[in-house]
């Protein structure tokens, strides 16, 4: 983790300061970032003279392939040029887009960890998408839409620290590039069916909802069990993933969960983040599985890992829902997502499958099988899309996202997913952290609409009639 970035954020914590002084602080920051040259008379046209969209990808470990397939997959576009630092990721690229008999693109590998700069520098774009270890999210993003990118795509999450959602949300406003953050679970089948069910006030009015990111990732984070490690010698999301808890206490990934919630709760278009409050657990998971897999004398069992084994947040909304996020990944458990979407009359949760509406479920107060809810609400992208997702990522929702961001791309409409959710759901980062430090406190949100939430309409996911 760039450790200008984490001083930015300890500083904050430890000195106490209100949150309405590091509004300011990231507002004045704002000011600097919007004074700078921007990139708007470097636009591009969108579309190149072969009629195809042109992509270019920062970042080929195992998340960009997935990337990769869809885009190859969707008439009308190519990759120009790829950029990473691993030489074997690059080649694993390479053999993949080969597969589907296209050009190759041109590569960017000179070990460099700004050779990034040289590719946007020389080529051209329609759409630049940033797969890359989460603590370049955020300069990337920005050198792409500074270089005049019209649509940049970004990994979750967005950002890591309240400084540099300011970045994206600035830079995004200053230059004209639309960001759109690359939240997958948005088009999650389930999760689309009670997004159109909410839509359609089956619900009633939304109160409230639970929702985060429980996923034992202990084996991922010491690359176990072949071998226990986490750093330069390991692979994979081991190589940086594991040194956030290492250094993080907070929820260090909140958008997989809270995104979906967003959209449900129309935030930043109607609605917003108001405060949150956020408590940690202890620390156990990962010492724990280095000694029952290497023992307590392995080195790793050394190691002081910050980050809190459960750590829960609660949100309150300005019209009034409350939001319950949770992040769990150094303890034993089954994947969840933890979903739960509640209004007056009725809800749905993930856990079990379950959705019961009053007056509508099959027995007064007994569960239906969500399941058949959702084949009668399937949202039209689904019902679109569902075929050609089969086969794709994360059960076709990977495929369903892009071809909305695609669309958006090649029709010049506004990012699916754009500066502000990218914003306000990467806050949770930072803003947990500060609360957990202080014991749970409520904590403010930054509104990085600067009011414009107040009558900004929805748009993700709109069909027409």
């Amino acid at each position: 983790m760039d450790n200008t970035r984490r001083s930015f954020l300890k500083k904050i914590t430890v000195a106490g300061l209100g949150t309405a002084g590091l509004v300011a602080s990231e507002q004045a920051h704002a000011t600097e970032t919007t004074s700078e040259s921007t990139a708007k008379d470097k636009k591009k046209a969108v579309g190149k003279d072969d009629g195809k969209l042109h992509f270019g990808f920062i970042g080929t470990g195992g998340r960009c392939q997935e990337h990769i397939n869809n885009v190859l997959s969707i008439p009308g576009n190519k990759i120009v040029a790829i950029c990473d630092i691993q030489e074997k990721s690059i080649k694993r690229s390479l053999d993949h887009i080969a597969k589907y008999n296209v050009d190759a693109p041109k590569v960017y590998n000179t070990g460099s960890e700004t050779e990034f700069e040289n590719m946007l520098k020389n080529e051209e774009f329609d759409c630049v998408i940033i797969a890359s270890p989460w603590e370049w999210h955020t300069p990337m993003a920005i050198a792409a839409m500074k270089a005049g990118v019209p649509y940049v795509g970004v990994e979750v999450s967005a950002a890591i620290s309240l400084e540099e959602c300011w970045d994206l949300v600035n830079v995004s406003e200053s230059t004209g590039s639309q960001l759109n953050i690359l939240e997958n679970v948005c088009y999650r089948r389930d999760c689309m069916a009670t997004l159109n069910m909410v839509r359609q006030g089956l619900f009633g009015e939304i109160l409230h909802a639970t929702c985060g990111y429980q996923h034992d990732l202990r084996g991922g984070k010491l690359n176990a069990p072949n071998t226990l490690c986490f750093g330069k010698e390991a692979e994979g999301e081991s190589q940086w993933r594991t040194n956030h808890s290492v250094h993080f206490n907070g929820d260090v990934y909140p958008t997989h969960g809270v995104g979906p919630v967003a959209m449900c709760m129309d935030i930043n278009r109607g609605n917003r983040f108001l405060t949150i409050s956020s408590i940690a657990t202890q620390s156990r998971g990962l010492h724990k599985y280095i000694v029952d897999h290497g023992g307590e004398n392995h080195p790793l069992a050394k190691v002081q890992f910050n980050l809190g084994d459960i750590v829960t947040s609660m949100i309150h909304c300005a019209n009034g829902q409350s939001i319950i996020v949770t992040h769990d990944t150094n303890t034993p458990r089954p994947y969840s997502l933890g979903f739960r979407i509640q209004g007056t009359e009725g809800l749905w949760m993930n856990d079990g499958n379950h959705l019961y509406i009053e007056g509508k479920s099959s027995k007064n107060d007994v569960w239906d099988n969500a399941e058949d809810w959702f084949k009668k609400y399937d949202h039209p992208f689904w019902v679109q899309h569902g075929a050609e997702a089969t086969n794709a990522g994360h059960g076709g929702m990977d495929y369903v996202m892009m071809c909305d961001f695609i669309d958006a791309i090649r029709n010049k409409k506004p990012a699916p997913m754009d500066c502000y959710d990218a914003a306000a759901w990467s806050a949770i980062s930072g803003l947990s952290e500060m609360s957990v430090a202080r014991g749970g406190a409520l904590v403010d949100f930054p509104d990085f609409t600067r009011g414009q939430w107040i009558n900004r309409k929805p748009a993700f996911a709109l069909t027409e009639k």
